[in-house]
């Protein structure tokens, strides 16, 4: 099984029209247009009954303490976790690919509607979920996808990985409002193939993006 995109590079950085922040000279940051990118597939493995494709990010910092604070840089040995920036399934195996801008082409506040989308599929909640969770202006369930957004002071690039699973089963089994971790631990034993792409991604002037 093979994926490809348009829209992203394997290993170089992500164009910043995908991105949820881009860089901006007042304020360091404003937001980005947000768009998916094009995400390909082909030679999906015999039995194919549908596909699930995820989007997340493990440089994310674990503490919170430094982050996008002026005078101040997130250090490169801070223990790192996931940020999940999508959860996309039920995608149909005779589905060639993803257009850019096919599932989401803005930033929204307050969250996004889901699970159901568009042609049949289904989307789960990332984690701008939990952090907008305690902002008045953004707070919501954010289903599908939204872009790279890390700290304009982290010491490090941050890497984003496009992996889709073939799966022997026609529709994932998770229901109503479900999140990464739920979606992998419905599919483990039914993944027949599994393919990458990795994108990287800073905010940070003085970090090259790759």
């Amino acid at each position: 099984m093979k994926l490809s995109s348009n829209s992203i590079v394997n290993g170089q950085p992500i164009p910043g029209e995908f991105a949820f922040c881009v860089p901006a000279e007042q304020g360091h940051v404003t937001l980005g247009q947000n768009r998916n990118p094009h995400i390909a597939w082909s030679d999906l493995p015999a039995g194919t009954q549908s596909l699930v494709l995820i989007c997340h990010d493990p440089d994310v910092p674990s503490r919170g303490d430094d982050v996008n604070k002026e005078d101040r840089e997130i250090p490169a040995d801070l223990p790192r976790v996931d940020f999940t920036h999508w959860v996309l399934i039920d995608l149909q195996p005779n589905r060639d690919g993803i257009a850019e801008g096919e599932f989401c082409s803005e930033v929204s506040a307050r969250g996004k509607p889901g699970p159901e989308s568009a042609d049949g599929t289904r989307q789960g909640i990332n984690s701008y979920t939990d952090w907008f969770s305690g902002d008045g202006d953004m707070s919501g369930d954010y289903y599908g996808y939204d872009g790279p957004c890390p700290p304009w002071n982290d010491s490090i690039v941050h890497h984003y990985h496009f992996t889709l699973y073939a799966l022997d089963l026609p529709r994932c089994p998770v229901e109503g409002r479900f999140d990464r971790n739920q979606v992998l631990a419905a599919i483990e034993g039914h993944v027949l193939a599994q393919a990458s792409i990795v994108g990287s991604y800073s905010l940070n002037p003085r970090v090259p993006a790759s």
